[in-house]
């Protein structure tokens, strides 16, 4: 089968391997689209994410749909036929954390495409995969192969809103308006949010999220008054969202939350952090809340995506062929002309 694989820094590969063998609890799946994601990017890019840093080949790619090849002997809920979206993460469901309900922290998970372990967890980017039967989530005809991979990201959105606690008629701003950060605006709106400002420094990626319902976007690099606006008087956000993976995001949201209001950090962050005012955290009372994965948001989101709950179609850019992999790639990186890139099989 066809595999994608990143070797190191700017070193991806094409290659064939052998597909793997089926124990009597797992399917095999065809995979058709597979979501390029940050972290993907910057395995590509560096080599590493953070402190995980490629040692072996990496298959990349955990937001992921396909059609069911082949079943075990013991799987009853998916046929050969069956269009379905995969969850990335299969969980040990013994460990503490599983047992409380936290399975994002299971102590024993394997998360595809990650390099945070060795031997890595190899990634869903090739032509076939093999997982347990409860990764495979069915989805409808109506839906889309590439839109049905959004089910990942769109989970780690839900689970950043389930953390901030109720939105209903809240004013909530979102930094960072890639795609984590539209999903998690779109997820903010469906909770209820009133108001819903969204702030970046790229105007097309701003543009895209008017139009799925942000009510007032800013561009912090062009317009940072705006931000000293949202600031005046201790601030007047209810509830941050930082998705930038940016200290001077994370300075953003201390600045603009309202005493006693709420940050939930989604983005990894990177960089300085010097002239981040972490004092303000107990000057203003705020709750910071660290928001990691997901836990049941994977089926919320797949069953959103099925019913059309939310319409994600305006954040999926292009679907390139996976024998342009490294075209779809560089597009993926350009923020400019990029918001959601899938690699098709």
């Amino acid at each position: 089968m066809l595999n994608c694989a990143i070797h190191g820094a700017q070193d991806l590969r094409l290659d064939e391997q052998q597909p793997e063998a089926l124990g009597p609890t797992q399917v095999r799946v065809g995979v058709k689209a597979v979501g390029i994601c940050g972290s993907d990017l910057h395995y590509y890019r560096h080599g590493k994410v953070g402190d995980f840093v490629i040692r072996e080949p990496l298959t990349p790619g955990h937001e992921a749909s396909g059609q069911v090849l082949e079943v075990g002997a013991a799987v009853t809920a998916v046929k050969p036929g069956d269009r379905v979206a995969l969850d990335p993460a299969r969980t040990c469901g013994v460990c503490r954390y599983c047992r409380q309900g936290d399975s994002n922290h299971c102590e024993a998970v394997f998360f595809f495409g990650s390099a945070s372990r060795y031997p890595h967890m190899q990634g869903a980017m090739r032509e076939q995969v093999v997982v347990q039967e409860k990764q495979c989530l069915p989805v409808p005809d109506s839906l889309s192969f590439e839109l049905a991979a959004f089910g990942e990201p769109l989970a780690v959105a839900l689970h950043a809103v389930q953390s901030a606690g109720s939105l209903l008629g809240k004013t909530v701003m979102v930094v960072g308006a890639g795609p984590i950060g539209a999903l998690i605006l779109m997820a903010a709106r469906l909770a209820g949010a009133s108001q819903a400002i969204v702030v970046d420094i790229v105007d097309e990626t701003l543009a895209t999220c008017a139009r799925v319902g942000a009510t007032r976007t800013i561009n912090a690099a062009r317009d940072p008054g705006a931000i000293e606006e949202l600031a005046a008087g201790k601030g007047s956000v209810d509830v941050c969202f930082e998705a930038s993976g940016n200290y001077a995001g994370l300075a953003n949201c201390i600045r603009a939350t309202r005493p006693r209001g709420v940050i939930v950090t989604v983005g990894t962050l990177s960089g300085s952090s010097e002239q981040c005012p972490f004092n303000q955290i107990m000057v203003k009372s705020l709750s910071v809340i660290g928001s990691f994965r997901f836990v049941d948001e994977y089926a919320w989101a797949v069953d959103y995506l099925s019913r059309g709950v939310l319409d994600v179609s305006p954040l999926l850019t292009a679907a390139v062929p996976v024998a342009r992999v490294h075209d779809a790639f560089a597009l993926a990186a350009d923020r400019h002309q990029a918001m959601k890139v899938m690699v098709t099989f």
